[in-house]
């Protein structure tokens, strides 16, 4: 297939380089049904940036230089009268752990936009002046998820039926019955952890398509449960990804969410293997929502068993995120997480990396 592209700015020049839309022009590319299966691992935990989402969009919005959430926009300002401005620290946390792919029938109508995930009620508002992507029916676009943490797996993207009302609560009988596309584990971009990393694919919008529209993204981990869910207020006016209803494109994009720290101790231990517990700390001056903490076991040991989280593993890489239950903590307020190991030998690490998402 032969590839010829085009880049356009999402934005004015000064805006950081990842609120750029990249428009491709493809020969042969189907409007709808696509699947799309690219080498590697789509490595991420976050959030569309392009389209951006309401919780990426709005948290660019409310962020101030001292590193406050005040939202300008009046829909990100009434979600945060909702749910409270720590959603916008953790725009990239729009999730269920107990997902397992699922849409139709476990996610309630009226709560789409926020999964079904009570920490972010606020976002599932029905208006019409949430920060918007101008897009083009039938055109060919490069789509950008945030990588914050590495999770394989897929993404759904679904849009709006004909004749959707935005002033109106999002139900599934909204939704069309299929995704438009269906993409199987992207490849990543950059250095997850950060904004500027992400994963990426590139695919047509559906043709016809008019006036204004919520493309709806589901991403779903092939090694968990675990997934995740976004609302992308778009409309349909021949725009090539700007976006309007943001403050200045001038604004600062990019503090840290939020920071944290892990401690591990050994409590116990017998030939062939020890038990330890981790002791995660919010050490930031703002809340979180979900921690994620990783490290490497020495040659030999696996993890036999793991409670308080959920655990992946790959050789001797380890990655804990937060239950469902232990993942909100404010300022100086700490949880923990404990294991068992099998294998010869003790673990000599006493602070563990620790990332807030």
């Amino acid at each position: 297939m032969s590839v010829a592209r085009l880049r356009l700015p999402l934005l004015p020049r000064r805006r950081r380089a990842f609120f750029l839309v990249l428009l491709a022009l493809l020969t042969t590319v189907p409007a709808l049904g696509l699947v799309f299966t690219a080498g590697g691992k789509a490595e991420a935990h976050g959030t569309p940036m392009k389209p951006g989402s309401r919780t990426f969009l709005c948290w660019q919005d409310g962020l101030t230089d001292t590193g406050e959430i005040k939202p300008v926009n009046p829909a990100c300002a009434a979600a945060a009268q909702v749910s409270g401005t720590t959603p916008f620290y953790n725009w990239f946390s729009v999730l269920r752990s107990d997902g397992a792919g699922r849409t139709r029938g476990f996610v309630p109508d009226g709560e789409l936009c926020s999964g079904g995930n009570t920490n972010f009620t606020g976002f599932n508002l029905p208006r019409d002046d949430w920060p918007l992507t101008h897009l083009t029916a039938g055109s060919t676009v490069d789509f950008s998820y945030n990588a914050w943490a590495a999770h394989p797996g897929w993404f759904y993207v679904y849009i709006t039926k004909d004749g959707f009302d935005p002033t109106q609560p999002l139900t599934w009988d909204d939704m069309e019955e299929q995704p438009f596309l269906t993409v199987d584990h992207p490849p990543l971009n950059g250095t997850p952890g950060t904004v500027e990393a992400d994963y990426s694919w590139t695919g047509a919008l559906p043709e016809g398509k008019d006036g204004r529209h919520i493309i709806y993204m589901v991403w779903q981990r092939s090694d968990s449960q675990e997934t995740f869910y976004s609302c992308s207020d778009v409309v349909f006016d021949g725009g090539n990804g700007e976006v309007t209803g943001i403050k200045d494109p001038g604004a600062p994009t990019e503090p840290p969410p939020g920071e944290c720290s892990a401690t591990r101790r050994t409590t116990g231990s017998w030939s062939g293997g020890y038990q330890a517990e981790v002791t995660v700390t919010n050490t930031g001056d703002i809340p979180m929502l979900g921690w994620m903490v990783d490290w490497s076991l020495p040659d030999g040991q696996k993890i036999d068993s793991l409670w308080n989280g959920t655990v992946t593993t790959e050789g001797q890489d380890v990655m804990v995120h937060n239950a469902e239950w232990n993942g909100s903590l404010d300022p100086g307020e700490s949880t923990t997480f404990g294991y068992v190991v099998t294998g010869s030998g003790d673990d000599p690490a006493t602070s563990l990396p620790c990332r807030v998402g």
